[in-house]
């Protein structure tokens, strides 16, 4: 059967063919500058505090970053919910009139998913 994850992979995966979305490694960033861009850092609770600064300092003129990211998901060894360079940037962002946060308080992925991310 068809799902809607199926289809929205598909609209992606196009998307990608048709070079709309990019995707680059951290290696290559610094250096560059984004103009009018979308930029969407995935799994950012994985980063360090200076990684999320090298990248979100990369946004030039007219360029939005998202950052996406599950404290709880760290696997990252030498980082912990306080020391993730998201948890950094949410506390250093809070007050300024240009940025936001939000939390989503239930997972969308399963029953199986989210009782695993708390028995786990």
């Amino acid at each position: 059967t068809q799902t809607e994850g199926g289809e929205w992979g598909r609209a992606a995966t196009d998307d990608l063919l048709r070079s709309r979305i990019r995707i680059h490694s951290l290696n290559f960033m610094r250096g560059r500058t984004f103009l009018n861009k979308y930029i969407i850092l995935d799994e950012a609770q994985n980063l360090t505090p200076k990684q999320m600064k090298t990248l979100i300092t990369r946004a030039g003129p007219g360029t939005k970053i998202v950052c996406l990211g599950n404290v709880a998901q760290i696997d990252t060894p030498y980082l912990t919910e306080t020391t993730s360079g998201l948890t950094y940037v949410v506390d250093r962002f809070k007050n300024w009139p240009h940025g936001g946060h939000i939390t989503l308080l239930r997972g969308e992925r399963s029953r199986l998913a989210d009782f695993a991310s708390e028995a786990l």
